[in-house]
């Protein structure tokens, strides 16, 4: 086995994405098919309710990307792709990430968080049982939520972090974390890992709570903040995290999970505000109009208070750093939010 600490240099070149018409992954899609013209993508996808195709957007025309609409807990499916299409490079998205439904109903968390992960290792490492490890690489995408929560003045979360997840979302995702190690480690399946922030920008499910502030700004309608508005999020801009993604794969140490964060630590209601603020100059409105709109609702079940991340280690060994500052990411957000209004209103 490689030694985990070593970088090990990844040419992708025909990628199994999975997850992809969803937020993060469709990003990821479009961001790999616009940087490297050398690639080959195959998109895996169940299409529930947070998967849309209209997310891959031009990569649906795009000769170098095809869609196969998919369960990853079928394994004979996952294992005739990987076959098929000669996949070297298994980037792992699809997740079932939102948690105020995991609360409500954990069931769906745990088959595909945890069931779909080790399905998709168990077809990795058949399929690639015959290949060098050099050749072939497996990345899995997680969460910083698997660490539980910061308080107020606490150290941000690094990889030697302790895992203490509090909601089933993280608990199923960090589940999934220790099984990609687990197959590392015992098969020696060459795998990277990331874990990170909180993701914005364009094309984000319309229940996350960025949009959703922009959705109720337009409608009128109150915009609900959970307990006190103090709860503290690192927030991403959703092109930085495909940039990081692709920069461990292809030069990330073998066996290691690297976090990414962009230092960027906003309480929830001083974004509600600042969402607020941007909207009404966009629009040509006073702030007040939209300002006078927050709520502050009954919290939910085990909310975190905060969370934060040290991304010192992907800095140092990957030379990964976040291009998009904060308000000017929440501005393009904003504007792809109003030239795309109907994605407000998406089922689910």
């Amino acid at each position: 086995m490689p030694d985990e600490l070593t970088p090990a240099r990844h040419a992708p070149r025909r990628l199994l994405v999975t997850g992809g018409a969803g937020f993060i992954g469709s990003n990821f899609v479009r961001h790999m098919l616009a940087s490297d013209p050398s690639v080959r993508i195959v998109t895996l996808d169940a299409l529930t309710y947070a998967g849309r195709l209209e997310n891959l957007g031009s990569a649906m025309a795009d000769p170098r990307h095809s869609f196969h609409r998919g369960d990853i807990c079928d394994a004979a499916s996952v294992r005739e792709l990987l076959r098929g299409h000669s996949i070297d490079t298994v980037v792992h998205f699809a997740a079932e990430s939102h948690v105020d439904r995991s609360i409500v109903g954990p069931a769906p968390f745990v088959t595909t968080n945890l069931v779909g992960t080790f399905t998709l290792l168990e077809a990795a490492r058949d399929v690639w049982a015959e290949r060098p490890p050099a050749g072939v690489r497996f990345h899995h995408v997680s969460t910083d939520e698997v660490f539980g929560s910061l308080g107020e003045h606490d150290a941000a979360f690094s990889e030697a972090t302790p895992y203490a997840p509090s909601s089933p979302y993280s608990a199923s995702k960090a589940g999934s974390d220790h099984l990609v190690r687990a197959y590392y480690h015992t098969y020696g399946l060459p795998v990277t890992g990331t874990n990170c922030s909180n993701n914005y920008g364009p094309c984000q499910h319309p229940e996350k709570f960025i949009p959703t502030v922009i959705r109720s700004c337009l409608a009128g309608r109150r915009i609900p903040v959970y307990g006190t508005g103090r709860n503290v999020r690192d927030w991403l801009y959703v092109e930085d995290h495909c940039r990081a993604v692709e920069q461990v794969i292809r030069s990330g140490a073998l066996g290691q999970i690297y976090l990414v964060g962009a230092r960027n630590e906003q309480r929830n209601l001083d974004i509600a505000r600042l969402l607020c603020r941007l909207l009404a100059e966009a629009l040509g409105q006073t702030a007040e109009r939209y300002l006078e709109l927050i709520e502050l609702v009954v919290d939910r079940p085990g909310h975190d208070f905060r969370y934060a991340i040290d991304p010192s280690r992907i800095e140092r060994e990957v030379g990964w750093r976040p291009r998009e500052g904060f308000e000017t990411g929440l501005r393009k957000t904003v504007e792809w939010y109003l030239a795309n209004r109907a994605f407000l209103e998406a089922p689910g």
